[in-house]
C-alpha cells in the first residue's frame, strides 16, 4: 500500500507543469539604489526610468537614495547587496569610472564587484565662448590657443570638465589652462560677463544659453553631433582624431547576477529605450540615448575606466 502511494505521488508530482515549482523572475519589486541625493539630476533620470522599466517587468521599482562621498556611499551599498536580480544601482561615470583613482579607497571594484547590465545613454558637454569672441569653432580656438601657450583659459566645474579639458588638450595639442569653479552656474556668470574665455559644461548646463545666444558653442566632446544641441559639430568631426569624453548612465546589478536575470534586465532596459516617447523625455533630461548591453557593454565600461585613469593621472589629480 504504501509503495503504491508513494508511486502515485510521483506521478501527481510529475504531473505538475515546473512553473508551478518556481517562481518566474522577477516575482518581486526590484530596488535601484540611486548613489545622488533627490533632486539631482542622475536621480530624477532614475526616477523617470525606474517608473518605465517596471511596466516591462511587471513589478515595481522601488528608489532608493544612498547619496555621499562622490557616488561611492551607495556605490558600496550596491556592491554588498545580494546578487540575487532584486538589487541594481544606476552607476556613472563618476562611480565606475572616475573615482577609483580620485579616491585612495573608494571601497568597491567597479569592475570585481559589479555587472554592467544596459547602458542608457551619454551626457555630451559642449565648448562654449562668448558670442562676440572671433573665435567660432574648435579648429580656431586650436590655433589661438597654439599662438598664445596657455594664455587661453577654460572654466571647468566638474572633474568630468576638468577631463574633457584635459583631453583637449593632449589630443588637440592646444595648451589652455583650467580655472575651477564651484559649479556650473558661476562659471555661466563668468564667461557672460567677460571674466573668463572659454567654458566646457555638459549640454543639459548650457543649452539654454547656447538656444538664446548669451553663448556660442564651437563643438561638443561626444564622437559625433548629439540631438541635445542639433546644428554643433563634434570635437572630432573638426579633425581632432579620437576626440570623445561624456558623462554617462548605466544599470549595474552586483556580480554574481543569475544569466537568466541579467539578460531579463536588459532586455526590458532596451525595450523600454525603444520607446520615441522615451527618447524623447531622456533628451529633455539632458542624456542622449545609447543601448549597450552585453560584452559591449562590458568592453565600453573598461574602456572608459583606463580613459579615466589616464587622464587623472596626466593632469595630476591626486586621490583623496
Amino acid at each position: 500500500m504504501r509503495t503504491l502511494l508513494q508511486h502515485c505521488t510521483a506521478l501527481l508530482l510529475a504531473c505538475i507543469p515546473l512553473s508551478g515549482l518556481t517562481q518566474a523572475y522577477p516575482s518581486k519589486p526590484l530596488k535601484l539604489i540611486v548613489p545622488y541625493a533627490v533632486g539631482q539630476g542622475t536621480d530624477i533620470a532614475a526616477r523617470y526610468l525606474g517608473d518605465e522599466i517596471s511596466k516591462a517587468l511587471n513589478q515595481p521599482i522601488v528608489i532608493d537614495n544612498r547619496p555621499g562621498a562622490g557616488g561611492n556611499l551607495g556605490t558600496q551599498i550596491a556592491a554588498r547587496s545580494p546578487a540575487d536580480g532584486y538589487t541594481l544601482m544606476i552607476g556613472t561615470n563618476a562611480t565606475h569610472a572616475a573615482n577609483g583613482f580620485l579616491y585612495t579607497n573608494p571601497g568597491f571594484d567597479p569592475e570585481a564587484d559589479f555587472e554592467p547590465i544596459a547602458m542608457v545613454g551619454i551626457l555630451p558637454l559642449v565648448y562654449v565662448t562668448a558670442p562676440g569672441n572671433p573665435i567660432n569653432n574648435i579648429q580656431d580656438l586650436i590655433r589661438a590657443a597654439r599662438a598664445k601657450p596657455n594664455a587661453l583659459n577654460t572654466a571647468v566645474s566638474t572633474t568630468t570638465c576638468r577631463m574633457a579639458h584635459e583631453l583637449f588638450k593632449q589630443r588637440g595639442e592646444a595648451p589652455m589652462f583650467p580655472v575651477d569653479f564651484k559649479g556650473s552656474a558661476q562659471a555661466i556668470t563668468a564667461l557672460i560677463g567677460g571674466h573668463i574665455e572659454y567654458m566646457v559644461d555638459t549640454i543639459t548646463s548650457l543649452r539654454a544659453q547656447v538656444m538664446s545666444g548669451q553663448v556660442k558653442a564651437l563643438g561638443v566632446t561626444s564622437a559625433a553631433s548629439s540631438k541635445l544641441l542639433p546644428g554643433v559639430k563634434s570635437i572630432a568631426e573638426q579633425g581632432v582624431a579620437g576626440y570623445e569624453l561624456v558623462g554617462w548612465t548605466v544599470f549595474f546589478a552586483p556580480k554574481g547576477l543569475p544569466p537568466e536575470a541579467a539578460r531579463t534586465l536588459a532586455a526590458a532596459v532596451n525595450k523600454t529605450l525603444e520607446r520615441p516617447e522615451v527618447q524623447d523625455k531622456l533628451l529633455q533630461l539632458g542624456i542622449d540615448p545609447l543601448a549597450k548591453t552585453g560584452d559591449e557593454l562590458k568592453r565600453f565600461v573598461a574602456t572608459e575606466k583606463e580613459k579615466w585613469g589616464r587622464l587623472i593621472h596626466g593632469a595630476g589629480l591626486k586621490p583623496s
